[in-house]
């Protein structure tokens, strides 16, 4: 008997300590990289878009793959350039009127509130917080990463079009890394991750529009300076959930408030009107469609995807939450517990393609991908 060679249960503690350090190397690898892994995710998000653009050209215009793929990758940079316009040309007078005009009224805020004793101590309170604040050093980070800001954009950009361009190599690279017993469930769960991100951004465009509408309508009605513009921006919010409009809502009260304290109100009513009719209307009859996630789950996910990714993982804090929503349901929910939970509807890549997948009658329909 050879002395050094371990027995049978000091082999197998010795693997399951080999195991354990190479899982917490790869979770510190994965956190260090944490930025880098935001911006694929991002573009990733953005090669779905891509690729939703180019089957419409492809359907509607009867073009080749290619030439509706190049047709879609142009709307894409097309919109983004009118965006930039829209904000960088047109916006600019406002915003300047908005930055003249901030300080006073600050100070008639301030004034305003300082007539009763609460309110004094209320205005002092938010003063101080706001001037050691976290988010005080946030916007001051932002201001001065405008160039790092632009950069990730642009690699976030290029990123998508790489990804939309050729998406078969990159699933069947990461397939090809997964031991085969189990790729079979692991290409039943990117299905089921690419379907239901397809919806959920169908979903989000649905209600970008409705509240970009609404709120524009609302303020063109109330007099506020460029409601068209304050309606997109506040359209484009919804992407964030409730970061996002909030952030949008300061603009539009702030360019409100120059033009009389009867805007400002009325600003403020028609933020309120448009959010309850969104809230109770519209997101539920949206979101219903697709994927039912709980508020409180969505809110700590966003906080929790802020903290770890920073700022910038706030614009994708929604699609983190719906693929880790559907990772765990096809995944562990399906192929661990055995739960009935349906798949893709075929395979394209290790199995045959366009084999229908099962689907049984009595799945859960909370826990369902529908068709739109």
């Amino acid at each position: 008997m050879n002395r050094l060679a371990p027995d049978e249960p000091d082999a197998r503690f010795i693997r399951r300590v080999l195991w354990l350090v190479l899982i917490v190397a790869v979770l510190a690898a994965l956190y260090l990289a944490r930025h880098l892994l935001i911006l694929a995710f991002g573009s990733m998000l953005i090669a779905i878009i891509i690729h939703a653009i180019a089957e419409v050209y492809a359907t509607r215009t009867r073009l080749s793959p290619r030439a509706a793929m190049g047709a879609a990758i142009a709307s894409v940079l097309a919109f983004l350039a009118l965006l930039g316009w829209l904000f960088g040309v047109e916006f600019r007078a406002q915003v300047n009127t908005l930055v003249v005009a901030l300080p006073g009224l600050l100070g008639q805020l301030q004034a305003y509130m300082s007539q009763s004793p609460v309110g004094e101590k209320v205005a002092d309170a938010v003063q101080a917080a706001f001037a050691g604040s976290r988010v005080a050093q946030d916007i001051g980070e932002i201001v001065r990463g405008a160039g790092e800001l632009l950069l990730n954009a642009v690699l976030v950009l290029f990123g998508a079009i790489f990804f939309a361009v050729d998406p078969k190599i990159y699933e069947r690279g990461f397939l090809l890394m997964v031991p085969p017993s189990k790729r079979a469930a692991v290409e039943d769960a990117l299905g089921d991750v690419a379907s239901t991100l397809l919806l959920w951004l169908r979903a989000q465009l649905i209600q970008m529009t409705a509240m970009g509408a609404m709120v524009g309508i609302g303020l063109w009605i109330a007099g506020v300076p460029s409601p068209a513009l304050l309606g997109l921006l506040t359209g484009l919010s919804e992407f964030i959930p409730y970061v996002g409009p909030v952030a949008a809502m300061l603009p539009a009260l702030g360019l409100a408030a120059t033009r009389g304290t009867d805007q400002l109100v009325w600003a403020l009513t028609v933020f309120a009107v448009v959010r309850v009719v969104q809230t109770n209307f519209v997101t539920p009859f949206v979101t219903s469609r697709v994927v039912a996630i709980p508020p409180a789950l969505s809110l700590f996910a966003i906080i929790g995807t802020g903290a770890v990714f920073g700022l910038f993982g706030l614009f994708f804090s929604g699609g983190i939450l719906v693929v880790g929503f559907t990772l765990v349901r096809s995944l562990y929910l399906r192929e661990v517990l055995g739960e009935n939970i349906p798949r893709s509807r075929e395979r394209t890549l290790f199995t045959a393609k366009g084999t229908p997948r099962p689907v049984t009658e009595n799945e859960d329909s909370t826990l369902t991908e529908r068709p739109d």
